[in-house]
Formats: structure tokens, sequence, C-alpha cells
């Protein structure tokens, strides 16, 4: 019996994975990058030549059912925000310290323009560069005259210092500010922790070792640089949770984590290691709680020689390290020619992995900005996207180890004229409060079935939503859903017929 049991079960899984795979999901993470550091184009722009490039990608985003910005503003220890305590960013104006004139904040734009399209504005931060090269120049009070003792050059650039506690004390109340001052849903880190190496010169940290290094002997060094970099994404995620605890931290580390060579419980690779080159302990922060979500960058092809992509999308799944696993996916490698059929592209054998590793939760783009010019193949990415991948909406997977309650559902719904209108009821816990609607459309017989996305016609922060008309004689039933700041769902409304 027990056999037969879990025969049927076993079914039962492989029915649901095929279904899953060959469908939209409901659930499913869809960020794009967009990147300000070495942007040239932005500083000829004029503010409305900037707000309407952002716009327009947005609009663009929003056609492929994106559900998420991962927007660059602290590319330089410098911001693309009005910030009252680093400099304004070379990138926006092109002199750094420089406010644009008219004043106005990029940030402040960016999220309400992403939560106007239901989608959600991850704030992007690099923690320690300060420099891109040795031609740039820093604004007369920037906090490198103030403080030069923490900081250091090393080839070409200047970084802040991760062994001295100072630094990582500055970077934690620059995010504590971003936190409290705008509505952002998440912030996050890109690969850059301690700077890729140089080959034949060593991280020039010696003093702060020194000064700094408590019971980690000259032998444990490198495991002293991965202790200062984990402290600062334990206390970021802890200032981040003290201000506002539905605010996720998430990192995007490089793809490889280690090689077996270094580790048996490596991937089969042979490229840089985030933990051996970069100091970062990515899966034990995910096992701790320190981070949400982690979306290592796997930009390589299915069958690259050093770090193949199937390779390493299994590893990240298998590793089951906890919290969410997005996939940083590049588009200049989905136009390669697939192993088995080179007459086709690899996009439908990566999205397959994708969409059927249970531990898989979704894609961030990159570059973002590209799915819009159409650069390195971005417009046939994109039409892939809009009319198969993403045809229709997804929900963002819930943060359930944040917060697993649903809030509740609406208090009223109606209909005046080809508008819904709905309330919500009161609640004095902020992890409840309503973050976004979901609005799902039925044949006028149908059954509600909140499961299937392509029902889903809108997300939104509004209370009401305007429908067309499907011409004379021709009724829908619509529901209303409220989503929290977790992406906890709650039931479906009453159906209202229009």
């Amino acid at each position: 019996m027990e056999m037969k049991r879990l025969a049927i079960l076993a079914v039962a899984t492989l029915l649901a994975v095929s279904a899953f795979a060959q469908g939209t999901p409901k659930r499913e993470f869809r960020g794009a990058w967009l990147h300000i550091v070495g942007n040239q184009k932005i500083k000829t722009m004029t503010t409305k030549q900037v707000k309407d490039w952002i716009s327009s990608t947005l609009d663009t985003l929003e056609s492929l059912n994106c559900n998420a910005v991962i927007f660059q503003v602290r590319p330089q220890a410098d911001a693309f925000y009005d910030s009252p305590l680093e400099p304004w960013t070379r990138f926006l104006t092109g002199v750094q310290g420089k406010a644009p004139v008219p004043l106005w904040d990029p940030l402040e734009f960016a999220i309400e323009e992403c939560h106007r399209r239901g989608m959600e504005l991850h704030a992007w931060l690099n923690p320690y560069r300060v420099t891109s090269n040795d031609k740039e120049t820093l604004c007369k009070g920037h906090l490198y005259f103030k403080h030069p003792e923490w900081f250091v050059r090393y080839g070409k650039q200047i970084y802040f210092d991760p062994g001295v506690p100072a630094c990582r004390e500055h970077t934690v109340k620059v995010i504590r500010d971003i936190v409290t001052r705008y509505d952002v849903d998440a912030v996050h880190f890109d690969d850059y922790f301690y700077p890729y190496p140089i080959k034949g010169q060593d991280f020039p940290d010696g003093k702060s070792f020194a000064k700094y290094h408590g019971d980690f002997s000259p032998e444990r060094k490198a495991d002293w640089r991965r202790n200062n970099v984990t402290q600062l994404i334990r206390e970021v995620n802890e200032a981040v949770k003290s201000v506002k605890p539905w605010v996720r931290f998430g990192i995007s580390p490089f793809g490889v984590h280690r090689n077996r060579p270094e580790d048996p419980h490596g991937s089969a690779t042979r490229a840089l290691s985030t933990y051996n080159d970069l100091y970062a302990d990515i899966p034990l922060w995910c096992r701790e709680g320190y981070i949400d979500y982690n979306v290592p960058q796997l930009y390589w092809k299915i069958g690259h020689k050093l770090a193949d992509y199937e390779t390493l999308i299994h590893w990240w799944n298998d590793g089951n390290f906890g919290g969410h696993l997005y996939i940083g996916q590049d588009l200049g490698t989905f136009t390669e020619p697939d192993i088995d059929n080179p007459s086709t592209t690899q996009m439908a054998a990566k999205m397959r992995m994708v969409r059927e590793l249970p531990g898989v939760h979704g894609n961030v783009w990159w570059p973002g900005w590209y799915l819009a010019t159409g650069e390195r193949h971005g417009h046939e990415t994109a039409d892939s996207l809009r009319t198969k991948y993403q045809k229709y909406k997804s929900l963002i997977p819930p943060y359930t180890r944040i917060d697993d309650t649903a809030p509740a559902a609406v208090k009223s719904v109606r209909t005046e004229g080809r508008s819904i209108i709905w309330e919500t009821a009161g609640t004095d816990d902020p992890m409840q409060e309503p973050a976004f609607f979901v609005v799902y459309r039925f044949g006028e017989g149908e059954k509600t079935d909140i499961g299937d996305s392509s029902r889903i016609v809108a997300v939104t922060r509004e209370k009401s939503i305007t429908v067309p008309s499907c011409g004379q004689g021709c009724r829908h039933r619509y529901v209303v859903t409220v989503t929290d700041h977790c992406w906890n769902e709650s039931e479906p409304s009453p159906a209202v017929i229009l």
C-alpha cells in the first residue's frame, strides 16, 4: 500500500513539474538590473530626458511582465539620490558632488514609477568601491579626505578597507538612511566585496589586520577577511529589519562559490571563486538568514568549459541553502546555439531548468536597459519573454521566512461604470498592510481560480481599476486580492460582474 502511495505521489509530482514548466507560473521573481556605474549617457541628458528614459524602460519591463527593478543608487561611495551622507554621483551630472538643476531625486522618481506599474524597487548599492580608475577626481567634501585611514588603493582604484570597523558602520548608516526615507522594497548588493584579484598583488590591508585581527592569526587572514564581509552583511540586514521588517536584503554574487579542487562540495568548475577570491560566503548568509534572496550571476552558456551554466544552476539548486534563489541571466548568452539543436538558441533549455528545478524561484535580467534598447540581443530575448516565457503576470514568491501570515481580504468591492472600486480593512500591524492589489478576470460562468496566472489583469497599488468593455453582451467576473509587503496573498473578494 505504501509503495502504491509513493508511486502515485511520484506521478503527481512529475505532472506538476511538467505543467509548471510548460505554463507561466503564478509565482516567479522577474527582475531587471538597471545600472548607473559606467553609464556615460545620463550626464549628457536633461532632467526630462532622464525621466523619460527611465519611464520608457519601465514601460518595456512592464510589458514583459517583470515584477521587480534592481536600480543602482550608490555606485562609488556616492549617491544617485539626495543623500545627506554622501555626494551626488558624477554619473548623474558629470561632476561628483554637483546636484542636478533643477533639483530632483532619481531614486524617489524610480520608486514612484515602479510602484505605479505594479513593480517593486530594490535599491542597489556597492559597499566598498570608491573609484573605477586613477583618472577620477573625488569632490572636495568626500569622505576620503575626512578619513583617509579608512581607504586603500589597489591597482588603479580606491576602496573602503573592509577590515576597518568604521567603514562598515558608515555603510550601514547609509543603508539605514535609505530604508528610513524611501519606500524601497529591498536593498541589494552585487558581486563586489573584496575586489577581484590582480595577479601578483595582494590586497593592501596589512595595517587594518594588525589593528583589528582579533583572534585571527596571520595564517587565517582569509578567514578574517570573510568574517569582515559577513559582519557587514549581518549588520546591514539587522539595520534594515530594525527600520522596516518587511524590507528584504538580497545579494548577487559571482556565480561560482567554490571549485571542486578547492572544496569537495564545490561545483565541477574551474573559475574564480567567490569564497576564496572575493571572501564572500554566500551559503552561510543564506543558511543564517542574513540575506533573504540570492542571485548568483550565471553569465555563461550551457557547455562552457570552465563554468558550465547547467552545472552551476544545479549546484545552487541542490545546495538548498535557504531563502529565495533567483538566477542572474546575461542577455548575451541567450542567443548561443543550443547544444542538442544548434539551429535554435539556448533560451528554451535555460528557461526549462529555471522552471523545473524546485529550488529556483525566478530570474534577474542583465543588463535590464538592453531589453528596451535591443543591445546584446535584448530585443530577441524581450520578444521571447513577451510572447512565451513571461506572457502573463506573476506574483513574487512570498518571503515566508520573514512573514507567512496572509493579509485580510478587501472589505468591499463595487462597480461604477467600467471601474472596479474596493475598500480595505484597517490594521495596526505594518506587516499586514496592503502593498499591492491583484485583479483577476474570469468568464461569467467560470469558476474562480486565482492560481491561474493567465487570469491576472492588473497588479496595482491603487484601490480601483478601469476595465475595457469586451463588446455588447460580453461580461466578465472580477475578483480582487490583497498582497502584503512579503507577498502573502489574501482570499479573493466576492466577484463583481462587468
